[in-house]
């Protein structure tokens, strides 16, 4: 049976932790629930969270990490999203960095996902979306407090 056509037009948000970590600069990525894939938390917009709050919201439910949010996304990225229904959706992601403050021992998802640091080349050669990946390797160049 062959797969079901590729929808377009939707919509997420992804935080992107970083941190400095002994002098560098670390991100930290989480496994996805059903794929184990390393993967930027992420989900869909919600009413009432702009996209910057529904990212910070994302990092805390899937990685328990907490910290300061930049309120401009530094990218974008698209993927397909395989829907319960077996329709691909493809999927426009922007990325917004989150500064990590914090990282919590217990978490809402901390029993289905794993957690990890990074640093931006290695995080960039374990994610699958290749204009993910590119964000990744030049987020060195990026000034503090992006």
């Amino acid at each position: 049976m062959p797969d079901k056509p590729l929808r377009s037009g939707g919509q997420q948000f992804a935080a992107l932790p970083v941190a400095e970590i002994e002098g560098e600069v670390r991100v930290l990525l989480v496994t996805s629930r059903e794929t184990r894939r390393w993967v930027l938390p992420k989900g869909w917009a919600e009413e009432g969270l702009t996209p910057a709050e529904l990212a910070a919201k994302e990092a805390f439910e899937e990685a328990g990490a907490l910290g300061r949010v930049a309120t401009q996304a530094i990218g974008s990225y698209r993927y397909s999203k395989r829907l319960k229904t077996g329709q691909e959706l493809c999927c426009e992601v922007g990325v917004f960095p989150l500064h990590v403050e914090r990282l919590l021992r217990e978490w809402p998802e901390a029993h289905q996902r794993e957690r990890r640091w990074f640093s931006p080349v290695q995080a960039a050669e374990q994610v699958q979306e290749e204009d993910l990946a590119a964000l990744l390797r030049c987020l060195p160049e990026l000034p503090p407090g992006t």
